[in-house]
């Protein structure tokens, strides 16, 4: 896939996906917003197992959205452009597969809540993450009063986007938003052990897992037990339930293929 503001790579099953404004510190505006839907829609689900995100350079993941293109919208058009960032980040999220964050530099705004709709964050110990929007009068809008608050809760939720305070990534890993703070030199043996993980794991039951953990926030706990219980049984009838359980009895890796 081809795009302007964004490089796709895909090595085998696992695929890369650079936010690619530099000079912009790979900020948000409506051509990358544009060009994530048309990737994220068209993107071949059955031959990818992990997908990563990163931003092109070490200086940032994502600045946050583009604001003197933001300045020029209409209240019309300023909701529009935050149903359009919803709608392609929920896109993101509900992937069938894992996808990980990788955070160099800064991650602030539309780009801390791009990385909120990913599985997981994996944060270079010198970033910095915050939801600047009060400072220009505006909130976050493109899931962030929502996704934080289920992430940290809501008190901490409330300091952060009141405050518009940046957050080290010490203090990002403190909160819950990041499963690991490393040195650069760590970050891509880390990457390169979750995917092969993931690759070796039931593609069908990580969808199911994902699905469950993101559609249940809401539900009492009876009715996500009801729920889990319902899409453990339908595993049940695909091959690679099948394949795994035979493949431990025979004390041999299973070859799961997704069906």
């Amino acid at each position: 896939m081809d795009y302007e503001t964004l490089k796709w790579e895909q090595r085998k099953a696992v695929a890369y996906l650079t936010i690619s404004r530099p000079k912009s510190l790979n900020a948000l505006n409506l051509k990358v917003l544009e060009e994530l839907d048309h990737c994220l829609s068209h993107l071949d689900k059955q031959s990818v197992r992990v997908l990563i995100i990163q931003g092109a350079g070490d200086k940032a993941f994502v600045a946050g959205a583009d604001i003197k293109e933001m300045s020029e919208l209409t209240a019309k058009e300023a909701e529009e452009f935050s149903n359009t960032g919803q709608r392609i980040f929920s896109l993101l999220e509900n992937l069938p597969f894992p996808v990980i964050a990788l955070i160099q530099g800064f991650a602030l705004g539309g780009g801390l809540e791009l990385a909120l709709a990913c599985d997981i964050l994996i944060l270079e110990e010198n970033s910095k993450i915050g939801l600047p929007e009060v400072t220009l009068g505006l909130f976050p809008s493109f899931g962030g009063t929502q996704r934080l608050t289920r992430a940290v809760g809501f008190y901490k939720a409330k300091e952060m986007i009141f405050s518009g305070n940046f957050y080290t990534a010490q203090s990002a890993y403190n909160m819950g938003l990041a499963n690991h703070v490393l040195s650069k030199d760590q970050l891509e043996a880390k990457l390169e052990e979750y995917a092969e993980t993931f690759q070796k794991r039931g593609p069908l039951a990580i969808a199911k897992a994902k699905k469950l953990i993101q559609n249940n926030k809401g539900l009492n706990l009876a009715l996500a037990l009801k729920e889990e219980a319902k899409e453990f049984g339908i595993l049940f009838d695909k091959e690679d339930s099948r394949e795994g359980m035979h493949a431990f009895i025979e004390k041999r890796s299973p070859q799961f293929k997704g069906i």
